[in-house]
């Protein structure tokens, strides 16, 4: 399938590294005009731009657990490329915090800013972006959750916790919205980026790769094309979807 977003503006966040550059380079090679927001990694975000070899992609460092920093960035962006056709609520953190196993103060810390990072910053990108898109009457919404909303997360909670919100946010926005906006959910399983690096490639590596009849984890630009097709036209009445994508590993 060929996608064409031309002319389309779209705003990725966590988009210069794993998953996020994957999908932010996807909508770059179908014409859209991308911002990719990233959090502390300039080089890398510079580096994506570069790859990307068109001067009207943009990357910005934001902070999206800090709600003033997100109004201003969407503001920002709405001002410079006068559209915001497509959000994609893709950054997250994955911190360990076993509950038999830390203190109470680093369980509410990690607890804190898990939830911060993956659940209050995409309802309050949503709700900026949202409101910009009610303006112009039209938009997508597109939020990366997680298998982990469905099976749990032992050793992880506050991110199970956290996508099983996001998912219900999503169902959530997709009926309010309707029919300017179309908003759906993404939820994969394991993913071979850096972040899983170290699950994937450790100890337990070929045991979670086996979970999937087809004994790996996704590609990145696996992700990336359901990403683009979510985008795309034609498909509205799939508003409200949550589509999972972890290569069949709930029948393991």
């Amino acid at each position: 399938m060929k996608f064409d977003f031309k002319d389309k503006v779209v705003l990725v966040t966590g988009g210069t590294r794993g998953i996020g550059k994957a999908i932010s380079m996807a909508f770059g090679e179908a014409k859209a005009k991308v911002v990719m927001l990233y959090y502390s990694n300039e080089i890398e975000a510079q580096k994506t731009l570069v790859e990307m070899r068109n001067m009207e992609h943009h990357s910005i460092r934001c902070d999206v657990s800090k709600p003033e920093e997100v109004r201003k960035m969407v503001k920002d962006v709405a001002i410079k490329y006068g559209q915001i056709d497509i959000l994609v609520n893709n950054a997250g953190v994955y911190i360990p915090h076993e509950i038999d196993k830390i203190s109470y103060n680093e369980w509410q810390y990690k607890w804190t800013k898990t939830i911060d990072i993956n659940l209050n910053a995409p309802a309050n990108i949503c709700f900026c972006v949202a409101n910009y898109m009610l303006l112009q009457g039209s938009g997508k919404i597109i939020n990366i959750t997680s298998r982990g909303a469905y099976r749990g997360e032992p050793n992880h909670p506050a991110y199970g916790a956290a996508k099983a919100g996001l998912n219900s946010l999503t169902q959530s926005l997709a009926k309010k919205l309707a029919p300017k906006i179309f908003v759906a959910g993404l939820a994969p399983g394991f993913v071979d980026t850096d972040m899983a690096f170290s699950y994937l490639h450790g100890d337990h590596g070929e045991e979670i790769l086996a979970q999937s009849p087809l004994n790996r984890a996704a590609r990145p630009e696996e992700i990336a094309k359901a990403v683009l097709f979510l985008s795309s036209d034609g498909i509205e009445y799939m508003t409200g979807s949550i589509v999972d994508m972890n290569g069949a590993s709930y029948f393991h």
